[in-house]
């Protein structure tokens, strides 16, 4: 009798055992369990730590609350100015109500991703290429909304959109590298002429005053002859005032004035 009892209690404890292994679920901090008793949803959701089910009957799905970071294939698109590009993104999103992650679409992450690479695509034939290339803070937000939008229904949270990179053809590159060579060259042409309008003000400037002061005009001729001569090279320079030509130019004009007079026949 006493050891029929023994046995008892020594099938009742190996059962008690392993009903209570079978029915304890340990739930992480970063997760939250989700109940199934015989294929219905039991209301709320388990608490991270340690959780007890009901062995058999009950089936726990645990969901990752984390951020999930998820990149965007790239994809390639016509722009609203007809232009092939291939642009890439990434997605950060995570679960905020496991119930509906669970019930409400089969596969929470292939519905993003698959959400996020056609909104791409719309985007990209929504936008020209000047807002692919400088503007894409607008464009994050507006694709951010797009995918958004539906996960919410599936208890999916869009933290973040961002576009990581735009590629181009190799003949829009060097066509835009031709661009941006003449929009440099014209510029630099334009400084030019202004440094030369700037310059010729300058030196007439200086004539007016050279021509108040003519000694001005001497002390900068000693100027020239002082800096060619610090060369140390072969060039003599002679210096010829200014006016020795006009006093020369004179002269001529007036011996056209007055010509020689005739011959005396003898």
């Amino acid at each position: 009798m006493v050891e029929e009892l023994l046995t008892a209690a020594a099938a009742v404890g190996t059962a008690s055992v392993v009903y209570v292994a079978a029915a304890v679920r340990i739930v992480k901090q970063y997760e939250r369990g989700v109940v199934f008793r015989l294929g219905r949803l039991l209301d709320g959701v388990r608490p991270p730590g340690l959780t007890m089910i009901v062995p058999f009957v009950d089936r726990m799905h645990k969901v990752n609350l984390q951020i999930v970071t998820m990149p965007v294939p790239a994809q390639e698109g016509i722009t609203r100015d007809n232009v092939t590009v291939r642009v890439d993104a990434v997605v950060y999103f995570k679960v905020v109500d496991p119930p509906s992650a669970l019930i409400k679409v089969e596969d929470y992450k292939f519905a993003v991703s698959q959400m996020a690479q056609t909104s791409l695509r719309s985007i990209i034939g929504k936008s020209d290429l000047d807002d692919l290339l400088s503007n894409r803070e607008k464009l994050n937000q507006g694709l951010e909304l797009m995918i958004d939008s539906p996960a919410v229904g599936w208890g999916v949270q869009v933290d973040r959109v961002e576009i990581k990179d735009v590629s181009l053809p190799e003949t829009m590159k060097r066509s835009m590298a031709r661009q941006a060579e003449a929009d440099r060259e014209r510029r630099a042409r334009i400084i030019n002429a202004d440094a030369e309008l700037q310059a010729s003000k300058k030196l007439a400037e200086a004539a007016h005053q050279m021509a108040d002061a003519p000694s001005a005009l001497q002390l900068r001729l000693l100027q020239t002859v002082m800096a060619v001569a610090a060369e140390k090279n072969s060039t003599l320079v002679l210096p010829i005032p200014v006016e020795l030509l006009r006093f020369l130019e004179r002269g001529q004009e007036q011996d056209g004035k007055h010509p020689p007079p005739p011959a005396l026949d003898t």
